[in-house]
């Protein structure tokens, strides 16, 4: 096997500079202006909200509301839907996941001209205007929380502003250097106003730590490690804020693991029950059938180039 770029952060990638690759080594994320055109952003922000209208939604797919929004007049529409995931299979939004000027940038990160990547985890977020319960912040936690494959460094996420994005319409926030330390414990925060299914949090959390905002114009991208601690605040506008993301996966270097015992077991077991949730509204009964975390994930992911290697 070829090495991978992240074991040659010191050499020129394909499209990001040495310079570019260690300041991600170093703080586990890094920001590029201007990667993904209006054009292509116009494109996607059209897809969901023809989802959002109830057009050419496939099963697959998980919709989800913000937990104070569910309860106000908006019960349908782009209003109603804050996060749409696992699109891996739509015939538009899968383009973003494609795009060339996004992968690039991550195989000088996780992998080299010729790795095979994985699409694993795919989001469209469409963080609402907060009702005054703050429910529309996400806690600060590790993205690794949620992925059963290893090891960490082959793992990147790409996530790209559709609109502009600041501080007043709750940013990303991240701990630079943070994806050198550990995973955390994780689980829900005991915020007054309650919390989003699955937005777990990184268990006392010292809100004290030295963090930064990134704020991004339209089609700018932050690429960030699965261990990076981020989060996002508060949206304080009456708009939405919407954003585009993907988790690849180098799929000649990454493999499942046991996590048994581990901090994932309570993450794992909430979203192995969503899942037979939603095969149950499809006439499907596993709720006497044992999944496994893996297997959740072997479903969702999508080869880029139709290999699979390892996962």
């Amino acid at each position: 096997m070829a090495t991978q770029s992240f074991e040659n952060w010191d050499k020129d990638g394909e499209v990001l500079t040495a310079e570019q690759k260690q300041f991600y080594e170093k703080n586990g994320y890094i920001m590029l202006k201007n990667v993904v055109p209006q054009y292509e952003l116009d494109r996607f922000r059209h897809r969901f909200q023809e989802i959002c209208e109830g057009k050419g939604v496939r099963p697959e797919y998980t919709i989800m509301k913000d937990i104070s929004i569910a309860k106000s007049e908006f019960k349908a529409g782009e209003r109603a839907i804050t996060k749409l995931q696992d699109f891996n299979n739509d015939p538009v939004l899968f383009d973003y996941c494609k795009y060339p000027a996004v992968v690039d940038v991550v195989r000088d990160l996780i992998g080299n001209a010729t790795s095979n990547l994985m699409s694993m985890h795919t989001m469209l977020i469409n963080k609402p205007p907060d009702t005054g319960k703050l429910t529309s912040r996400h806690p600060m936690h590790q993205d690794l929380q949620y992925f059963p494959f290893r090891p960490a460094d082959g793992i990147c996420c790409s996530w790209t502003a559709m609109e502009w994005v600041h501080r007043g319409n709750g940013c990303l926030v991240v701990v630079p250097g943070s994806h050198k330390g550990p995973l955390h414990p994780h689980d829900y925060p005991k915020w007054e106003g309650g919390v989003n299914k699955a937005y777990h949090g990184i268990v006392d959390y010292d809100p004290n730590t030295p963090r930064l905002h990134v704020e991004m114009n339209a089609g700018d991208t932050v690429f960030f490690h699965p261990l990076l601690i981020h989060g996002s605040g508060t949206n304080r506008t009456e708009g939405f804020r919407k954003a585009i993301s993907c988790h690849y996966a180098n799929a000649d270097l990454c493999k499942y693991v046991d996590i048994k015992g581990t901090t994932h077991e309570t993450t794992s077991n909430e979203i192995i029950e969503i899942a037979k949730k939603r095969f149950a509204k499809r006439g499907i009964d596993l709720k006497d059938i044992e999944l496994d975390f893996a297997d959740i994930w072997r479903v969702r992911a999508r080869p880029l180039d139709g290999n699979r290697a390892n996962l």
